[in-house]
């Protein structure tokens, strides 16, 4: 069954191309990104229908999106990288650490929301995040550079070792809403950048920019792309990536330690560019 702009019920097999157009198009109107996430979902839902012979053909196919999308390329400059960071001293110690590391580890805030204690190592510092979290479902390691580490002591201290890291109210399971974590230090970034320029306009801050901003920076550094992509765990394809097993840890390793050491250099206000230099492994 499912819900139609006229509040009707209908059997899967009796829903048209028409049904769907209308019910996206409705969304739309007030919500354009929000119509396109439906429209994904209902074609998933007529696929899985006709996976189970329920119907014939999936009538949500070739029904353009409703809302234009734009990939939002923002990069934070080093200035407002301290001031990203000095807006989350006053939150409350799981939230501040969630933040930095999404800058640190270069990781997705979703694969970070779920860090299990049992998946870190910090005496050799390595995050291994199994497959059933990672957005490719491969298992993805991730090295801890000394900054990570001690960051995530500040949270071990009295945590469950077979715990979450970021646990939710109850401790039973990781925080709830990601995205809704990332608004309040977004927020509390917009504030305290308004406040130091005295600018009208608002600090344009996301949390994803800075996952982005780790890679660019590492991109400016001189570290090769490849050793970025494996970093930020993006999907291959092709001959090549069939072949290729080898896990670029060593690759990994030095390039987030390089990170760590420029990052600390901008925190400390220092001309990063020119006292470091990329090694590569």
């Amino acid at each position: 069954m499912i819900l139609l702009p006229r509040w009707r019920a209908r059997k899967v097999k009796d829903i048209t191309r028409r049904d769907v157009r209308a019910l996206v198009e409705t969304i739309a109107e007030r919500a354009p990104i929000t119509a396109n996430r439906t429209l994904a979902l209902i074609r998933k839902m007529f696929n899985y229908a006709i996976g189970a012979d329920w119907i014939e053909a999936n009538v949500a196919s070739l029904i353009p999106k409703p809302g234009r999308e734009q990939s939002r390329d923002r990069v934070l400059t080093e200035d407002e990288i301290r001031t990203v960071w000095a807006a989350c001293e006053s939150e409350r110690p799981a939230l501040r650490a969630l933040t930095r590391l999404r800058l640190v580890t270069a990781q997705r805030g979703g694969e970070l929301q779920h860090m299990a204690w049992a998946d870190v190592d910090l005496e050799t510092g390595w995050w291994t995040i199994p497959g059933t979290v990672t957005k490719n479902k491969m298992p993805h390691r991730v090295p801890l550079s000394p900054t990570a580490v001690d960051i995530l002591k500040t949270l071990r201290k009295d945590a469950s070792a077979d715990g979450w890291v970021f646990a939710g109210k109850a401790g039973a399971r990781p925080l709830a809403d990601v995205k809704h974590t990332g608004s309040r230090i977004t927020a509390r970034v917009k504030a305290a950048r308004q406040a130091e320029s005295g600018a009208v306009e608002l600090f344009d801050f996301k949390a994803h920019d800075l996952r982005r901003t780790a890679a660019a920076m590492m991109a400016s550094g001189g570290i090769p792309r490849l050793t970025i992509s494996k970093i930020l765990n993006h999907a291959e394809s092709g001959v090549t990536a069939v072949y290729d097993r080898h896990g670029y840890d060593p690759e990994k390793r030095v390039a987030l330690d390089w990170w760590a050491v420029k990052l600390q250099a901008i925190l400390e206000n220092k001309d990063a560019g020119k006292v470091l230099a990329f090694a590569r492994a």
